[in-house]
């Protein structure tokens, strides 16, 4: 009876590659129920210039049908081909990996970080994280692993280092101390949208621009707090497996000779150190160079179809935006080489490769979730489950009738609702954008405050949302450095952990943008949250 009553209470984890399975069949199913009840949403789209509105009818389409299956099956691998966070991780991986094995990163970090205060470092973590926001999301793919292994070399827990970095970059996201790349994807549908009310309206790519840096910076001081504070306690110390057995056997040290053996090796380290020092500066100065127009050769990385220069570089056909991680992988590999040769780790090509190899050979678990949830998000968004929920809560929005203050929070929280299930930035903008401006401007909100709230909304459950194509990276390097692998990191667990930053960073948005508004500070160059 004893033995029955323990079976009955013993908890039975799925892996979540499991989990996106099951989540896949049942979005499958659940759009056949949904496009036989005819669930549909109608939103306006703005013709060019915002001169007047389309109406568009949005209905669930059935994937639990023949012609869905079809759809399925032969979509599947030409998903996971062009699945962003595959691509992008994958050449992230392949610098890093060039990078640990000849030893750049170890050395590096425990000469740079080791001694750092941990407040600084997470600081530091927290800050590039949210200003890699700055180009799409390459933050996830490198930030994550890299960081990852950088606490991991200098005792840290590695999970702590995934989480911090996870956290930047999502909670993080559309703010930074320079314009980039959301800048582009925002301002057409807010200028198009403002056009509707006043066909004066220009909407300059700096509009936002002091307030992306403030927030960038207080975001950064409270999340590091909140990952001192609250965060790293309940994640505890990472319990290393030891490699060698302790014995009983003695032997005699030579304190002389294994002390000249640490002056060659700090020697040859601080060499290798220079070297790729070098040869960083070298590379970033070729990059530079290429991202300046009209000189000798330069301009290789602009898209020179463009008249104006954020747009050469970050607009759809960027160079530099769809080049962006293969560079920094080449910065990685470059630097990593140059300390190898120098330092004189590198003994052949064959052990190099070798060791990249054997890096490679413990992500096949993440490979093979990046999979299962490219199926999911592919299916999901065919079904338009998400564009229509959102849909509705812009229909909601616009039946509210509100202004002023309330108008502000409640178009926070239904943005930020409607992210959970729509990630994307410009889609969502593209629905909110009709309704949300004219409504702003119609309160003496500046349309450019609009895309504020735009863009804070869209960060704030950027996190916690399981839609997120990136949350892949973040769930799948949970569980590779997670040393109990009869208890997965599941999607409640991976989100659990995520809550006291969650809660008390978006408490922070609120204010922020309150405050700004009550205040009246200029969020722009000549730009102010009022018109």
């Amino acid at each position: 009876m004893k033995s029955k009553k323990k079976m009955k209470l013993k908890k039975y984890y799925l892996h979540p590659i499991t989990v996106f399975l099951l989540l896949t069949i049942i979005v499958v199913i659940l759009s056949g129920i949904l496009s036989n009840l005819q669930m549909q949403g109608t939103y306006n789209s703005i013709t060019t210039a915002g001169k007047n509105l389309n109406a568009k009818l949005l209905s669930v389409e059935n994937l639990f049908s023949f012609a869905g299956m079809r759809y399925i099956i032969s979509n599947a691998l030409k998903n996971f081909i062009s699945f962003s966070p595959l691509s992008m991780l994958l050449i992230s991986l392949i610098g890093i990996s060039v990078a640990e094995s000849t030893g750049f990163i170890e050395a590096f970090s425990k000469r740079y970080f080791k001694k750092m205060s941990k407040w600084k470092l997470t600081f530091i973590v927290i800050f590039i994280a949210t200003i890699s926001s700055l180009i799409n999301g390459i933050g996830y793919a490198l930030l994550i692993p890299l960081v990852a292994l950088i606490y991991f070399i200098i005792g840290r827990n590695p999970i702590l280092g995934i989480v911090t970095a996870f956290c930047g970059v999502a909670f993080g996201y559309g703010v930074s101390i320079f314009i980039g790349s959301t800048e582009i994807s925002l301002m057409d549908y807010t200028r198009n949208a403002a056009m509707l009310v006043d066909q004066s309206t220009h909407i300059a790519l700096s509009s936002n621009l002091f307030f992306i840096i403030l927030s960038t910076i207080v975001i950064s001081i409270i999340g590091t707090i909140i990952i001192e504070k609250l965060v790293s306690p309940k994640i505890g110390k990472y319990k290393k497996e030891e490699e060698f057995s302790k014995t009983e056997q003695y032997r005699i040290i030579d304190f002389e000779e294994e002390e000249q053996k640490k002056i060659e090796k700090e020697i040859r380290e601080k060499k290798g150190l220079r070297a790729a020092l070098v040869t960083t500066i070298i590379v970033l100065l070729l990059f530079a160079y290429m991202l300046i127009p009209n000189l000798p050769s330069s301009g290789m990385l602009l898209d020179m179809n463009e008249k104006i220069y954020l747009n050469q570089l970050f607009g759809e056909k960027s160079y530099f935006q769809d080049g962006f991680s293969y560079m920094v992988a080449m910065i990685l590999i470059l630097a990593g080489l140059a300390y190898g040769i120098k330092s004189k780790s590198i003994k052949s090509d064959k052990e190099l490769i070798k060791n990249i190899d054997e890096k490679f050979s413990t992500i096949g678990s993440v490979i093979l979730l990046l999979f299962v949830i490219s199926t999911f998000l592919s299916v999901w968004k065919q079904t338009n489950i998400g564009s229509i929920l959102t849909i509705w809560l812009v229909n909601l929005l616009e039946q509210l009738k509100l202004s002023g203050i309330p108008l502000i929070i409640i178009t926070l929280l239904l943005i930020a609702v409607s992210n959970i299930f729509l990630t994307g930035t410009e889609a969502k903008w593209s629905i909110f954008a009709p309704v949300v401006v004219p409504m702003f401007m119609q309160s003496n909100i500046s349309p450019q405050f609009a895309q504020i709230v735009m863009r804070v909304g869209d960060s704030m459950t950027n996190g916690i949302t399981p839609f997120l194509a990136s949350f892949a990276i973040y769930l799948g390097y949970l569980n590779l450095y997670n040393l109990n692998k009869k208890r997965p990191y599941t999607i409640r667990k991976s989100i659990k952990i995520l809550m006291p930053y969650f809660i008390i960073i978006n408490l922070v948005w609120i204010v922020l943008v309150v405050g700004w508004y009550i205040i009246g500070l200029p969020i722009g160059p000549g730009v102010f949250p009022t018109i």
